[in-house]
């Protein structure tokens, strides 16, 4: 079923921007522009997971077709579409009608009296592409259609070059495989033959990389071409994968994709009503969510459950994943899944730490955040209200927690550490970056958080109320308030240290209204919710820094260094928008002109799953209007807390 549909005949600027994503459940995606065109060096038709979800490699960039219409005739259309330095070539855009989005990408073309479907499917759990060509043209008209390899093979994060590169292909009448030695990439066709013939593509460019202030150009190899041969109609699928791959039944495959009766929770663990489920916003969230469900092999080599943090350049991070939880996979109903996600990180708990990532090639844990265990104890917890399952949590959830709270109440790594005086939480020293506002480019960290982070302190005070330890809660909530109150009309200080304070406005205030426990009086929390609105609301999420403040940056772009400096100094967080509508309706006691404000509130972010990447919700947006969608096109918080709270107000 389409979820998506975009008319884009004579639309080509606006068929350059949209971008889809399919994934196949292991890490790997393909993704590219509704017109085919890369634009970015992460555009691929595979980009596979070799070590699901990471080690992810480029393997087939793209395929290229030329339409014979007359197989009697030397004219040919290509329907495909490349970005070189100064043009587009060929501009297979003039003949496409129209692309959908579902299970599958989809584009309708035509030409010379021919109409061509062309869809993609990746296979579940699979390094694998199918990619099925269905022509019809007049009766008895016999038609040529040759099909086109683009092979990258090559890390995700890298281009490939022609010089220095050296592939091996093996082939035979219907089968190629090309190698660099290092990986492969089988290819096959049902409904044509291979000929084989070596050549490159030089000079292929990708603009947005350009943007971002990287290398954007790219050669590309061609092993030779599938040819497909017809009369009056025909079918061909092209079949390609990481390892040896067959020929497949196109909608056998389809039926391979999960097909889960989605229930949706609001936090309070009931079940919404059915009516109110079947509504097609929650219906495209959750299937937004479903992207970011993965299979992960741990450090011990068994499978199990994580979160990507986000598509198309990020693998998945504890922070991210203890926070985006919550909305993919419990208010989906998906418990079974959330509790292999939690015993992933609860396996590995080190000094009171969970891992933030694990390494891309060794998968071993690493442990280097401050805020990712304090985030795990309200996963547990909300796990526990949300499911009712008092077994894994009592047997596995609540140890680990006990483990984190002992390890930050006696000191753990990076000088993460309560102290005695006031009970507060201190983290890091100068240079280090151990909250989620962590950008450090070339020595340079622009938000220094080190000392008493707001965020964090609010996190260990709600995970002591949570854990039951309410002396030490009370004695949190009065340090909490003395060191981080500034007034009415500021808020909290964002950062306290040595004496001093940070008063910059900046959002991590919001969390010490929105988690279950605030330490703020009923005052205190409608004043931060208010200054947060009043500073930094916009219609896509909060601005990471007010306006007014010198280090305020309004666009995101340029060179590395530049877009780290504006990562966290007004750059707005789509995923802000659920605490701080979770904290508005708090402080409102959920009246029903609050419930319809927040519905208000959330209408942009649903309209954006039509814009940026079809389907999917961004990392982040430029903090000056009219807020251009940057960073990753499809981030997991983003989409858990606009789900999260599209349940509990009823969109």
């Amino acid at each position: 079923m389409d979820l998506y549909t975009v008319e884009t005949g004579g639309a080509l600027e606006k068929g350059l921007e949209l971008e889809w994503l399919l994934t196949n459940g292991l890490g790997g995606f393909a993704s590219s522009s509704v017109v085919g065109c890369n634009r970015r060096r992460y555009h691929a038709l595979l980009c596979a997971a070799t070590m699901p979800p990471v080690g992810r490699i480029v393997a087939l960039s793209k395929v290229g077709e030329l339409l014979h219409p007359h197989a009697d005739r030397p004219e040919f259309v290509e329907l495909s579409v490349n970005h070189f330095r100064d043009s587009l070539h060929p501009r297979g855009d003039r003949y496409l009608q129209r692309f959908a989005l579902g299970d599958v990408a989809r584009w309708e073309f035509a030409a010379e009296e021919i109409r061509i479907t062309k869809q993609v499917q990746l296979l579940w759990h699979r390094n694998v592409v199918g990619v099925r060509y269905t022509i019809e043209a007049p009766a008895g008209r016999q038609f040529l259609l040759r099909l086109l390899p683009f092979v990258a093979l090559r890390d995700f994060h890298a281009l490939r070059r022609a010089d220095g590169s050296h592939f091996q292909v093996t082939c035979d009448s219907r089968q190629v495989c090309v190698t660099d030695g290092r990986n492969s990439l089988y290819i096959q066709a049902d409904g044509a033959e291979f000929g084989a013939k070596h050549e490159w593509w030089y000079g292929l460019t990708y603009p947005i990389e350009r943007e971002r202030g990287l290398d954007d150009a790219e050669d590309l190899f061609i092993p030779g071409s599938f040819l497909h041969r017809g009369t009056g109609s025909g079918a061909v699928t092209l079949w390609a994968g990481t390892d040896p791959v067959g020929v497949y039944d196109w909608q056998e495959q389809l039926g391979q994709r999960p097909r889960r009766a989605v229930s949706f929770r609001r936090g309070d663990g009931t079940l919404l009503p059915q009516a109110m489920g079947e509504a097609p916003t929650l219906r495209r969230l959750a299937r937004a969510a479903s992207d970011f469900i993965v299979r992960r092999t741990r450090p011990d080599g068994r499978s199990g459950t994580s979160i990507i943090a986000g598509y198309p350049w990020f693998s998945d991070w504890g922070r991210d994943t203890m926070i985006a939880l919550p909305g993919l996979l419990l208010t989906t109903g998906r418990f079974e899944e959330a509790a292999e996600v939690l015993a992933v990180f609860a396996q590995y708990v080190s000094e009171g730490m969970i891992p933030n990532h694990f390494d891309d090639y060794t998968n071993q844990p690493h442990y280097n955040t401050a805020d990712a265990s304090l985030w795990f104890i309200h996963a547990a917890f909300a796990y526990r209200r949300y499911s009712g399952d008092e077994t894994t949590f009592a047997e596995l959830l609540r140890p680990a927690c006990v483990e984190i709270f002992r390890g930050y109440r006696n000191g753990t790594r990076f000088n993460i550490a309560m102290d005695e005086q006031d009970g507060l939480i201190w983290a890091g020293s100068p240079g280090s970056q151990l909250t989620w506002m962590d950008a450090k480019c070339d020595g340079v960290v622009f938000t220094p958080r080190h000392g008493k982070a707001v965020e964090i302190n609010a996190l260990w005070y709600n995970a002591l109320k949570l854990l039951g330890e309410e002396h030490l809660a009370a004695k949190v909530a009065a340090g909490f308030a003395a060191k981080f109150w500034i007034s009415p009309f500021r808020g909290l200080a964002d950062v306290v240290r040595d004496g001093e304070r940070d008063v910059s406005l900046r959002p991590n205030q919001i969390l010490a209204v929105s988690l279950p426990h605030s330490p703020l009086s009923a005052a205190q929390q409608s004043a931060v919710v208010e200054v947060v609105r009043r500073e930094l609301l916009t219609p896509y999420g909060l601005r990471t820094l007010e306006v007014a403040n010198p280090h305020f940056k309004a666009h995101y772009s340029g060179q590395a260094f530049d877009r780290d400096a504006a990562y966290h100094n007004g750059t707005i967080w789509a995923w802000l928008m659920g605490p701080f509508i979770e904290a508005y309706l708090k402080v409102n006691n959920r009246a029903p002109i609050a419930l319809e404000q927040a519905r208000q509130w959330l209408r942009p972010l649903i309209d954006h799953l039509e814009q940026g990447c079809l389907g999917q919700i961004s990392e982040i947006f430029e903090a000056a209007p009219p807020h251009r969608p940057v960073g990753c096109f499809a981030q997991a918080w983003s989409v858990a807390e606009v789900l999260r709270m599209a349940v509990e107000v009823g969109l």
